[in-house]
């Protein structure tokens, strides 16, 4: 199933997406895409819906993030041998974690703002994890069976944020609108290999990322354990898991970092695609 969240910012309705592609009405089923509804027996509820009966919704609107009413935002840092291998780091020996301010999630296509003063701002499309049911302390062998699905994610970052102005790379990751999810949550059966999936990245139509998760140094089984062991992860809570190469930090001979008035766009294979405006911040 590929689950979604439609409708003006903040007043978004649960939707699913029919064989033909158009969005049907889940308001009636569901009252809204939380953690709640991403338990195996809620979904195996919608599952058991016939779609074509639903309400078909018209025209084009505005999606939101597929899920709202998570508690985490997380991040696996430098993730892509290939990724940091292009900025120089060493292979991580465990993954790198760090969190995004809940106030950077939005919708796939709504616009990016480049903070006020910024002259790093870079992109990264990410393969991000949806957590079903609550996991806490879980193996590798038993990391799957707390995902719900799977969406693509826009990691943006301001690199001298995260990376010179002392400390964290949290304060890099979380300005508002750096977290674009979606455009929905393909729910884990429609994914049988997470490792193998084809990714990228345009800016002004040139292609920048061109990658895919078979380069992923821990994969998703091992991230969802790990994290675990740390932080409590609750139904709806979203990892992003790491990008491939080609960020603007990465280019040579000098880094290309975004302007306002630029496009993104990125997708992986099989999770939908999304677009994105830079504009300058007010």
């Amino acid at each position: 199933m590929k689950l979604l969240r439609y409708g003006p910012a903040g007043q978004e309705k649960p939707g699913i997406l029919d064989a033909a592609g158009a969005i049907r009405d889940l308001s009636g089923i569901v009252p809204d895409i939380t953690g709640d509804v991403l338990s195996p027996a809620a979904l195996a509820k919608i599952a058991a819906v016939d779609v074509n009966s639903l309400p078909k919704v018209a025209g084009n609107p505005r999606l939101g993030s597929p899920v709202t009413g998570m508690k985490n935002l997380i991040c696996i840092g430098l993730n892509y041998a290939d990724h940091a291998a292009e900025t120089g780091a060493p292979i991580p020996k465990e993954p790198i974690v760090f969190l995004k301010s809940l106030n950077a999630l939005q919708g796939p296509n709504d616009d990016v703002v480049i903070p006020r003063g910024s002259v790093k701002t870079d992109y990264e499309v990410e393969l991000c994890i949806i957590i079903g049911t609550r996991a806490k302390y879980v193996s590798e062998d038993q990391a799957l069976d707390h995902v719900a699905g799977y969406a693509v994610g826009n990691d943006v970052s301001e690199r001298e944020w995260q990376a010179e102005r002392g400390g964290a790379w949290d304060k890099g990751k979380g300005f508002d609108t750096f977290g674009p999810l979606g455009p929905w949550l393909v729910t884990k059966d429609e994914v049988p290999d997470p490792q193998n999936l084809a990714m990228y990245c345009d800016v002004d139509g040139v292609r920048e990322q061109n990658g895919s998760t078979k380069t992923m140094i821990f994969g998703v089984k091992q991230i969802v354990s790990y994290v675990s062991q740390c932080i409590t992860l609750n139904p709806g809570d979203v990892i992003f898991t790491g990008t491939p190469p080609g960020v603007g930090l990465g280019k040579k001979p000098t880094p290309i970092f975004l302007k306002a008035g630029q496009t993104m766009k990125l997708g992986i294979a099989g999770l939908g695609e999304q677009t994105q405006k830079l504009v300058a911040s007010a």
